[in-house]
């Protein structure tokens, strides 16, 4: 475990991480930071925990249309395997 900090709407927060995740750690910290920094700038008259609150719907939005793209594609990928395999049968039983 490594302990980093990250910056989220300039306060500093201390998080203990594998040290194969601290990259993706900083990453995730920045993406948060810069959702929060865009809500921040766009309604400047709003409390911090409004902004939050609007940047984690915004970014849980993004999740739930990420993973309904990729359950649409697994499928695809899945009817597309069922196609080839009964092609693969077809030509089996065509040469036996």
């Amino acid at each position: 475990m490594q302990s980093i900090k990250v910056t989220v709407l300039g306060k500093q927060i201390p998080l203990k991480v594998e040290d194969s995740e601290v990259e993706n750690t900083r990453k995730i910290a920045q993406y948060v930071d810069d959702k929060f920094k865009t809500y921040r700038n766009q309604l400047s008259n709003q409390p911090d925990s409004t902004i939050m609150i609007l940047a984690c719907l915004s970014i849980a939005e993004e999740v739930f249309e990420l993973r309904s793209q990729y359950d649409y594609i697994e499928g695809k990928e899945s009817d597309l395997m069922d196609q080839v395999n009964q092609q693969l049968e077809r030509f089996v039983q065509e040469i036996s």
